[in-house]
């Protein structure tokens, strides 16, 4: 099992660091300079649920966007009067904005995508969440990757930013930064991947076709992504530090733990529903059934590490067992110390002062930010076994909109 657990380990920090493997691997990764001519519309969707409190700031930035060919569809719950006043009220001042008042009793994201799917005029489908701080620069890159590429899904680069906010923070922004930056090339290079909630874009017959979001899925970005992978549809990945969307991580623990669990049980539901079968080649498949398996892996691997690492310590074992137990923690200990590289490299990408206390969080949290994830696996599992899909909202606080927050001045080096 240790060995198991060793390889499952090894292969996740190779794909993790697939970026930095040449110069040329990592200029590879960002948007290629724009013409400055635009060819395509947009219809950017906005889900805001109980978002009163950062929906407005959110939809005048995106307002601020160079490419004007946009229409920007705000969708809002019938029993939502707080968020529903604020959106009548922005529609009412800009004329680029509609609101979508979603009627279902029982609300989720990808129910309210697909209320608004039908009424979308732009060629091309956008995701944003509410909270979502976006570069005026973005749709220009855009259209222009969609016109030089012949990609259907564009998937841009999203960045949690306040690392500084609680302990687990640091590792929350580091997992995107990793996940965005490096991890999502290799999956569309291979022809699977599981899109982002956000900052994607699907061309919008495609999307009709295939029928918009699955209304149950718990993770309707990742399914998305696998049935457009499974069609053969081309996905392209541009992560750029400036034009990054920029979010907030969750702002407890708990939300942090509901978060995940709502993530791996969504992971949990594609691996069930099986559209990966039909990717072409071996390889592809094996790729999807270990990046949809893939949280539960991270989670059994960090209480696994822990339990060798405790028995090697405590009890009086033979040499040749102890030594095996530690054998999951190479990969464990590689990781952090490529952490601790990303997390430089991050403060450095995005003028953000890390400081020695930020490193400090970074390698005390591993055991406990470890367990967080084991516990949410677990808790995923038993949720889809006993059949609950009710969705658990996560709360934005806008703790990345602080005023002082700097901007990268220079596109991603």
């Amino acid at each position: 099992m240790s060995a198991t657990l060793f390889l499952a380990a090894t292969i996740t920090l190779w794909w993790t660091l697939h970026a930095w493997r040449t110069p040329q691997t990592l200029h590879a990764t960002r948007f290629a300079p724009p013409d400055g001519s635009h060819a395509y519309t947009f219809s950017l969707l906005l889900p805001a649920r109980h978002e009163e409190a950062v929906l407005a700031r959110t939809v005048r930035q995106l307002l601020q966007s160079r490419h004007q060919a946009f229409e920007l569809i705000l969708i809002v719950g019938h029993d939502d009067p707080a968020t529903s006043a604020v959106a009548h009220e922005l529609a009412a001042e800009y004329p680029q904005v509609r609101v979508v008042v979603d009627q279902h009793a029982v609300k989720n994201k990808p129910k309210a995508l697909n209320t608004a799917l039908p009424t979308c005029t732009g060629d091309i489908v956008g995701v944003f969440d509410a909270e979502d701080q976006v570069h005026a620069d973005l749709l220009t890159h855009v259209d222009y990757a969609f016109r030089t590429t012949d990609a259907t899904v564009v998937q841009g680069g999203v960045q949690l930013i306040n690392f500084h906010s609680n302990w687990y923070s640091v590792r929350n922004c580091l997992e995107y930064f990793f996940w965005f930056r490096s991890r999502l090339h290799l999956q569309a290079q291979r022809g699977f991947i599981p899109l982002g909630g956000n900052t994607v874009f699907v061309r919008a017959d495609t999307l009709r076709q295939v029928g918009g979001w699955d209304p149950q899925c718990l993770a309707e970005d990742c399914d998305l992504g696998v049935r457009l992978s499974s069609i053969g549809c081309k996905v392209v990945v541009a992560y750029d530090a400036l034009l990054v969307t920029r979010e907030e991580t969750p702002d407890s623990a708990m939300a942090l733990f509901k978060q995940r669990t709502r993530w791996n049980q969504g992971f949990l539901q594609v691996l069930r529903k099986g559209d990966w079968r039909q990717l072409p080649s071996r390889r592809q498949r094996l790729l999807a059934r270990y990046t949809l398996a893939s949280p539960f892996v991270q989670a059994f691997t960090g209480v696994t590490t822990l339990a060798g690492f405790t028995m090697a310590i405590l009890f009086d074992l033979p040499v040749g067992i102890a030594l095996l137990s530690y054998l999951p923690l190479l990969p464990t200990v590689g990781t952090l110390f490529f952490e601790i590289i990303g997390l430089h490299d991050f403060g450095r990408q995005y003028g953000l002062r890390i400081r020695a206390l930020d490193y400090a969080k970074l390698v005390v949290g591993v055991p406990v930010y470890m367990l967080l994830l084991a516990g949410a696996a677990t808790r995923a599992v038993l949720r889809e076994w006993r059949g609950r899909r009710d969705w658990e909202l996560t709360r934005h606080v806008g703790a990345h909109l602080l005023p002082d927050a700097p901007t990268p001045a220079t596109a991603d080096a």
